[in-house]
């Protein structure tokens, strides 16, 4: 059953419009850094391509890190954006301070890095990628709260924060009269801890969006794994070492990916459309979605997975055999 593109999302309680579905961008490390090595060195006309298709598949926000090639991915999206015409305020961009080894005073001291990197793209959402900085919680947000007031930022979100380190920064912000517009956690068929943790329940009771990453497990659930199990070892990173992607792990999830497949095919779409649209529709509007890609189809796959309404049985379904991989 497919529909027109859904409507936009509020994020949180702030006033950003998103798309159920953004694109991660990851994979536009260029290859630098620990965390750009997990992706092969995409060549500029197919990181320009990649967000195009997004673009015009009706993905209006990009989420990308200081962290993810030491600002390549930054650079390299700002470059594609400017190459397809697109001006500061056409698009939502969301990256993230990189907290560790460094105390909250370096928030404000790398903000105008972090915009001249961008080439001047406003930063609609700002995030603590994680909660390994040497400063307190509340350093940190008193940080943020400046960039707001001083109008480097947009909104304020985190990133890897448990259900407590939400409630402290949410409290602390509210009390700045501020939201916290999200909490960017991994989040899949195959990974729903935050279901079990008290992160969603709180993200629900307290109105900040979950931003899931890896909604795909890493490209698992697209199922090209299970049919090629020789495929990961043709690619960059450390999947190829990872028991989900070798044989014993492989048999144990081929239950979810028959189940996808099955789904899929009333819907003439792919597993992954299926599994994302899991992912944006089943917690009602609370969860939206940055799968990455480093193809134009895995761009195309991520907005078509918007025009995808699973039925409440089909949902139901999906959520019955997953729920077998609960930690």
């Amino acid at each position: 059953m497919a529909e027109s593109i859904r409507p936009l999302r509020r994020l949180g309680k702030s006033e950003l419009l998103v798309s159920p579905v953004g694109l991660g961008c990851w994979q536009f490390s260029r290859g630098r850094g620990m965390a750009g090595k997990y992706w092969p060195n995409l060549p500029e006309e197919e990181i320009t391509a990649i967000v195009e298709t997004s673009l015009e598949g009706g993905i209006n926000w990009f989420d990308t890190a200081e962290s993810y090639g030491a600002g390549e991915s930054e650079k390299s999206l700002a470059q594609a954006l400017k190459r397809l015409g697109k001006a500061p305020g056409d698009i939502i961009i969301a990256t993230k301070w990189r907290p560790v080894f460094r105390t909250a005073k370096s928030i404000a001291k790398t903000i105008d890095q972090r915009l001249e990197i961008l080439a001047n793209y406003a930063i609609d959402l700002y995030q603590i990628h994680n909660p390994l900085s040497f400063s307190s919680i509340e350093s940190q947000i008193k940080s943020m709260v400046e960039l707001v007031k001083n109008h480097k930022i947009r909104y304020v979100g985190v990133s890897n924060f448990s259900a407590k380190q939400m409630r402290i920064s949410h409290s602390l912000l509210q009390n700045e009269g501020m939201p916290l517009a999200s909490n960017q956690v991994r989040y899949s068929l195959l990974d729903r801890k935050i279901e079990q943790n008290g992160i969603l329940e709180t993200a629900q009771e307290l109105g900040i969006s979950i931003i899931a990453y890896s909604p795909l497990a890493q490209g698992l659930l697209s199922g090209k794994f299970h049919d090629d199990p020789k495929l990961v070892q043709g690619r960059s990173g450390y999947r190829k070492y990872m028991g989900a992607f070798r044989s014993k792990g492989l048999d144990q999830t081929r239950p979810l990916i028959m189940a996808l497949r099955e789904v899929s095919q009333k819907h003439n779409a792919t597993p992954s459309e299926v599994a994302l649209s899991w992912v944006i529709h089943s917690r009602g509007e609370t969860v939206v979605a940055i799968p990455g890609a480093t193809h134009i189809s895995q761009a195309r796959e991520n907005a078509e997975s918007m025009k995808i309404r699973l039925t409440e049985d089909e949902l139901d379904y999906l959520d019955k055999i997953s729920s077998r991989y609960k930690d």
